[in-house]
């Protein structure tokens, strides 16, 4: 039996807004295999994630909504490698801001004819303990702004001398069920050694522990993250006794603050795990 997911969890999975969801909904360009008649609430089945990949795609690709439903209706090699082709020309004319869309047109026609595997991360099941941390939680404006919370965490801990365990890598927790390119709730966490008083937004408690955790590695740009849970939804299609649990967490690694080449980035993502009943 398919997988059927929230909008929430869907949107979490594809990376892709509910806003933009409902879009496509409303364009006919991916109705919900599901609408409940009482709610009206949106449910996706997981098979519908390789048709929003196609929607996605050519939608970067400067694609309208006719010309994607053309395309996806006739979803073949030749026919897409024709009309990419034919794109690539048109996108040759314009002016210089449409040159990153070329190169996605370039790497779509390069995949096709090397007829590459997405699945491309692997996910292990570990069990995460419980940590006694320092946390600073707080909406932010964007991924990017994350490193200002860093930045005045650490701020505090030298200032109030905070007894850090410097062997525990610190992590941030991500409490947005569904996915978010602004006005991110997300939470900082330094493990420390002792439970120390609270001061201002700098909360001293303990995490949960956490018996099922999927996690893998992702090397390069943060951008390669949204690949990273495209591989995690076909893992969950994979094993059908597992369900996506939240909050998530990040381990950055290697990061800007101590790696200066962008491609040797290291970040573990770490996703909650519940057994289907």
């Amino acid at each position: 039996m398919s997988s059927i997911l929230r909008i929430g969890e869907f949107s979490k999975l594809t990376q892709i807004s509910i806003r933009m969801l409902r879009y496509y909904d409303e364009t006919g360009l991916l109705k919900p295999a599901i609408v409940d008649p009482c709610t009206g609430y949106r449910k996706y089945s997981i098979e519908q994630i390789s048709v929003l990949q196609k929607i996605v795609m050519l939608r970067n690709f400067g694609y309208s909504v006719s010309e994607i439903e053309v395309v996806i209706n006739n979803w073949n090699e030749d026919f897409l490698s024709v009309n990419l082709k034919s794109k690539r020309l048109e996108v040759l004319d314009t002016i210089s801001q449409e040159e990153e869309r070329l190169a996605k047109i370039d790497s779509a026609i390069a995949s096709i004819e090397r007829d590459e595997m997405s699945n491309q991360y692997k996910f292990t099941i570990k069990q995460v303990p419980r940590y006694s941390v320092i946390s600073l939680r707080r909406i932010i404006l964007n991924h990017f702004c994350e490193g200002i919370l860093w930045k005045e965490m650490f701020a505090f801990i030298n200032r109030n001398k905070v007894a850090l365990i410097t062997n525990r890598t610190n992590f941030a927790i991500y409490y947005d069920e569904d996915f978010k390119d602004e006005n991110i709730d997300v939470e900082i966490c330094a493990v420390v050694n002792g439970i120390g008083k609270n001061t201002g937004n700098f909360t001293f408690r303990q995490t949960e522990e956490v018996n099922l955790m999927a996690c893998t590695m992702v090397y390069g740009s943060f951008k390669n993250i949204a690949k990273a849970y495209l591989s995690f939804a076909i893992w969950l299609m994979e094993h059908p006794r597992y369900n996506m649990q939240y909050p998530s967490r990040q381990i950055c690694h290697r990061g800007p603050w101590n790696e200066e080449i962008e491609d040797n980035y290291l970040t573990e993502i770490q996703i909650p795990l519940g057994k289907k009943t």
